[in-house]
């Protein structure tokens, strides 16, 4: 990843991340502070590849983390050994659905934080960082909490879904997220409907400071960008030269309403019978496979792995419409990948998606839960040149304007040293 140049005014940090070091949004997120020389740790409380070149990495395991899609990663470090409850789970969670794995995890991992706080304190007792940034609260912000010595400050990244979906389905969760907005000193959200929630609902002081900014700290234009499209996909995939290509970049999540998508695809068909669909994060998923079955999609179906961003680049040039049907969301960063890309974006009619999308301009946005809905707005998209040529001219513009990755995070280096010369931190 190139490294950002701006004009370094201050020495440079020891911070320390607690992360899910396998995620993209957030190597995206910290490599910025690695390139940009400061004293990087990261307490990864998922399994991970050693991928952060240039920083120290910390195993710190919970739940199901040692299990959940661990299958796609390369382990840089021993995993720690299995308690009881954790052998339990790994048998449990390799015969039963993701969707009641996720319910397991959502109920059991809350309970079960409190068996590393006290090895995540002996580390940022050596560590002695001048920050410490929990990239989401559950369950990385409330390990933070838990586990923070008074005096450092700390930064919380919230995801989209923090709020809305796991706090409000756990009172438990919300207990420890009410905790986490009294303890942390600055707050960043990739929306600003979660900075309203945070002042409003969760108890982050609206004193404190709080910043709205792209979760994965941008997009990377000279990756994503409205490039021709690389023909030779297509003959990958198998998809005719003329065919119409549509793509769900989601995976499957418990609050996007896949079903809805795979049950719309024969009433597009119906109209447009020669449209692809691609299915980013579903290849060998047992509902992804069960829905391809019961609506006879084979023909029309793709089901893909997880893919390399360089991939996901290629298929967003590769498709014309991106499609997201979900309840729950941020701003999601495949939606501003897609834009980048000049893929049209169809996506669920949430408030967080409405900060970048105006219907009928440069998206479209419908009811998630109504098949019909959702196919009309694809069928429309797919035959509306007009619409999409505008829509890339404006999603074009907005994200040179508001998500350039080299625009973006040294807005975030600087908010750093603003919470660090300010003297936060409880006392």
């Amino acid at each position: 990843m190139d490294t950002i140049k701006t004009e370094t005014k201050f020495n440079p940090l020891k911070i320390c991340f607690i992360a899910d070091a396998r995620s993209p949004i957030a190597c995206n997120w910290i490599e910025f502070f690695i390139g940009r020389g400061h004293d990087v740790h990261v307490i990864s409380t998922y399994p991970h590849d050693g991928t952060l070149k240039g920083a120290r990495i910390y195993t710190v395991l919970h739940g199901f983390s040692s299990l959940s899609r661990a299958s796609n990663v390369g382990r840089g470090n021993k995993v720690t050994k299995n308690s009881p409850l954790k052998s339990f789970a790994s048998t449990f969670a390799k015969k039963i659905p993701s969707n009641i794995s996720q319910l397991f995890n959502l109920w059991v991992t809350p309970l079960e934080l409190f068996r590393q706080v006290k090895k995540i304190k002996t580390i940022l007792s050596e560590i002695s960082p001048d920050i410490v940034h929990a990239l989401r609260i559950p369950y990385e912000g409330i390990l933070a909490q838990k586990s923070m010595p008074p005096n450092i400050p700390l930064l919380i990244s919230v995801w989209g879904n923090d709020f809305t979906f796991w706090a409000s389905r756990n009172p438990l969760i919300a207990k420890q997220t009410k905790r986490v907005m009294l303890r942390t000193e600055a707050l960043h959200c990739d929306c600003q409907r979660d900075l309203n929630l945070a002042k409003n609902k969760w108890g982050f002081g609206k004193e404190k400071f709080g910043f709205v900014l792209p979760g994965a700290g941008g997009i990377q234009t000279d990756l994503f960008c409205a490039a021709e499209a690389d023909s030779n996909i297509r003959d990958e995939l198998q998809i005719p030269p003329d065919a119409p290509v549509v793509i769900n970049p989601r995976g499957i999540r418990g609050y996007v309403r896949n079903d809805i998508f795979f049950k719309s695809i024969p009433l597009v068909l119906k109209e447009i019978s020669e449209t692809i669909f691609i299915c980013t994060g579903m290849k060998g998923n047992p509902l992804a496979e069960k829905w391809v079955t019961e609506f006879k999609l084979e023909k029309n179906v793709r089901l893909l792995p997880m893919v390399s961003r360089k991939r996901m680049a290629e298929l967003f040039r590769l498709s014309e419409i991106t499609v997201s049907p979900s309840l729950h969301d941020g701003t999601p960063n495949t939606l501003l990948e897609a834009m980048a890309c000049g893929c049209f974006p169809v996506a669920g009619d949430i408030e967080s998606v409405r900060e970048w999308i105006n219907d009928e301009e440069n998206g479209l946005l419908c009811d998630p839960t109504n098949a019909d809905y959702l196919a009309t707005a694809v069928v429309r998209a797919l035959r509306d040149k007009e619409l999409k040529a505008k829509a890339k001219e404006k999603n074009l513009r907005l994200i040179a304007e508001r998500a350039d990755y080299k625009k973006v995070m040294p807005q975030a280096e600087e908010f750093y040293y603003e919470i660090v010369n300010s003297g936060f931190g409880v006392l």
